[in-house]
């Protein structure tokens, strides 16, 4: 399968956006670790209705004019992966859960490591609030953007306490 992709600048940095025939399949930050998300050929394809639709929406989002998406997603990964992405997208804007949260939620208690593992490894951030995920204590834990973009992130998502 090749996959479609188009670039956009942001407030973090240009975000590489893909897609497949089903969905949303990634969005990649501009200095994402190679290989943490596995994706098969590329093709450029700025015209692609998916892509224009889905940085309409990651521009409102970053103008604070949408708390959520609705564009098609289409997750690649193991079944526990898939678990913990979904369980991100039931985050409210503006709100965090840590690690543990997540773990409980999807039915595997001393999972935290493995979640903190798959929430490393989704491909969809932003859409996917990957960035909503902090540590038991509140404090900012690693991210794929850099904890500098996570930041940002739940600031303007108008999280006001950070550790």
């Amino acid at each position: 399968m090749t996959y479609k992709f188009k670039t956009m600048p942001s407030p973090v940095g240009t975000l590489t956006l893909v897609a497949s025939d089903a969905g949303l399949a990634a969005i990649l930050w501009e200095n994402d670790r190679p290989g943490r998300v596995k994706l098969g050929a590329l093709e450029e394809a700025p015209d692609h209705p998916l892509l224009i639709e889905a940085e309409r929406q990651i521009r409102d989002y970053f103008a604070g004019e949408r708390t959520s998406f609705s564009i098609p997603l289409d997750f690649r990964g193991t079944d526990f992966q898939k678990s913990v992405w979904a369980a991100l997208l039931t985050i409210p804007f503006g709100e965090t859960r840590s690690y543990g949260e997540i773990a409980r939620q999807i039915g595997r208690p001393s999972a935290s490591r493995a979640v903190g593992a798959a929430n490393g490894r989704n491909p969809i951030s932003i859409v996917a609030p990957c960035h909503r995920v902090i540590g038991t204590n509140g404090a900012l834990t690693g991210f794929a953007g850099g904890l500098e973009a996570k930041e940002l992130l739940l600031r303007l998502e108008n999280r006001s306490v950070l550790v």
